[in-house]
């Protein structure tokens, strides 16, 4: 984890607009939110500014969200903020920044969907429409998203320890259990598709009790769907899983939900340490990512047994 050496006003950001997108920077300018990896300002009424602020891997993933999200967003049912223009590091700014269209709606972190049977449609209607087949070209996975549990499976037991043992996970053995049949379930054998890679709530947004935005697509990667189908167990309300599994196209097969069962069991795991204080992130941590992540082990413990 790093911060920028450079603080992040709003006048800093008026400066960048004025040099690079000069016509951009007489609109308003207000502070949107301070991400993970981004701090996202909202510009005018349909623009907003993006800036990396922590990690440095977030350079990249601009640039990649810049490259290839444009092509995607039209093909897909919900907002997502499309990349406008690209900000190049300068003397003022030593890194790159993007300009994208304004999402509305409130992170689900905060305003959980609650409506089961809307917010299922939704989310399968955006994930059918997002896993298409990548090119060759498309980026590979971090942290081994869209790749084979197995390559990961020492760590994530670590971390499940590592929570169990601060009280944190419901019947540890059972969500164990969950991970290792995932972890043995048949590797995904059809091409690459696009993953949006990081469906957790803080990356997804609602309205009226119902999913209507996705963000944050740094990402973006090509290969195995579970990955992604790991998203209803974290993001939708009790009782709107199967209902996503009969809307989501083409229906994934038993192998596939054993593998997105333990993406979500790991997906559920890092919410829960970074929603707790001084635990794996920013001092006092994130506390709206703790209740996503425990409901989600519950899910997925009750429906084990």
């Amino acid at each position: 984890m790093t911060h920028t050496d450079t603080e992040i006003t709003a006048e800093l950001v008026r400066e960048l607009l004025r040099e690079q997108h000069p016509d951009l920077a007489g609109l308003p300018l207000t502070l949107g939110a301070r991400g993970w990896d981004n701090q996202l300002w909202r510009l005018g009424d349909d623009l907003a500014v993006r800036l990396p602020w922590a990690t440095q891997s977030a350079d990249e993933l601009l640039r990649m969200e810049h490259t290839w999200l444009p092509a995607l967003a039209p093909g897909l049912p919900l907002e997502v903020p499309v990349p406008q223009r690209l900000g190049e590091p300068s003397e003022r700014f030593p890194r790159p920044w993007i300009v994208t269209t304004w999402v509305p709606g409130a992170p689900a972190d905060r305003a959980p969907a609650t409506k089961a049977a809307e917010a299922a449609d939704a989310l399968a209607g955006f994930l059918t429409a997002l896993h298409r087949p990548a090119p060759d070209t498309a980026p590979a996975g971090r942290f081994g998203r869209g790749g084979s549990l197995a390559d990961g499976s020492e760590g994530t037991l670590r971390t499940l320890d590592e929570a169990a043992g601060q009280g944190l996970v419901p019947d540890p053995d059972v969500v164990r259990a969950v991970w290792e049949d995932a972890v043995t379930a048949p590797e995904w054998e059809g091409p690459a598709l696009w993953l949006h890679g990081d469906l957790h709530p803080a990356n997804i947004l609602t309205a009226d009790g119902t999913i209507c935005g996705v963000i944050d697509f740094g990402d973006l990667c090509a290969g195995d769907p579970a990955c992604d189908l790991a998203a209803p167990w974290v993001l939708l309300p009790d009782g709107a899983i199967d209902r996503f599994h009969a809307a989501y196209r083409p229906a994934a097969d038993a192998a596939a939900l054993r593998r997105a069962r333990g993406w979500a069991v790991r997906t559920a795991l890092s919410c829960i340490l970074i929603g707790e204080a001084g635990v794996r992130g920013r001092p006092g941590g994130k506390p709206s990512w703790g209740p996503p992540g425990r409901a989600a082990l519950r899910r997925l413990v009750a429906t084990a047994r």
